[in-house]
């Protein structure tokens, strides 16, 4: 780290802060049956869910946006999450720690995620860290999502943050993109939705994180 003090440390969502995956393989799986098709594993549904409800369309039913039956299939599956976004969703084993440590020396925490406001509030609700996160910015929220860097300026705004003293976590390409555009330091983590997780290191993070418990030492 540049500091053992940061600004301000900024999670990407979706396989970075929280698994969200239950909850989307549920949705799929649950769509699949609808149409008279089998359950998908796990683990083959988990590793898109970073490419949100057009990554679960792709996987569930191999259809593509210029598809005629696409429009349905991504809309029914975004209300079918909107009515569950948070059954089986959680925190990743040890990300509450983690947080907790941010909280007790006093570093803001914040949240840059190119999930829609109307999942990430309720979810972030849900969760109980509306309360606690300094910035939720969304898509919703800017211009350009990420890996433009107008939402993790944005948010720094917010927390009252040096973006060049922050750090960005992220689980996606576009994240570790989004970080260095904004001139933060950039912890890629590779727990989380990788479809080819040898490519993580090409992704140019100042650090890689293998686990929850790896990271909370590099933010140490």
């Amino acid at each position: 780290m540049k500091t053992n003090h940061p600004s301000a440390v900024l999670f990407d969502l979706d396989g970075t802060l929280i698994d969200t995956a239950p909850d989307f393989i549920r949705c799929l799986n649950e769509m699949r049956q609808q149409h008279g098709l089998p359950a998908l594993p796990a683990d083959h549904i988990r590793r898109s869910v970073s490419n949100g409800a057009r990554a679960m369309v792709r996987v569930g039913f191999g259809l593509e946006p210029d598809h005629p039956d696409y429009l349905n299939k991504h809309t029914a599956f975004l209300d079918l999450y909107e009515a569950g976004v948070a059954v089986e969703t959680r925190l990743f084993e040890g990300m509450d720690a983690l947080l907790q440590s941010l909280e007790q020396r006093e570093i803001p925490w914040g949240i840059v995620t190119n999930k829609p406001v109307r999942f990430a509030e309720p979810l972030v609700q849900a969760l109980g860290l509306a309360e606690r996160c300094a910035a939720l910015v969304c898509p919703d929220h800017v211009t350009d999502r990420k890996p433009h860097p107008e939402a993790l300026f944005l948010a720094c705004k917010q927390i009252g943050a040096d973006p060049e003293h922050a750090v960005y976590v992220g689980d996606h390409e576009r994240d570790i993109e989004a970080g260095r555009n904004a001139r933060m330091q950039t912890i890629a983590v590779r727990y989380g939705y990788i479809e080819e997780p040898e490519t993580v290191d090409l992704w140019q993070a100042d650090f890689i994180a293998d686990t929850v418990n790896h990271l909370a030492k590099l933010l140490q």
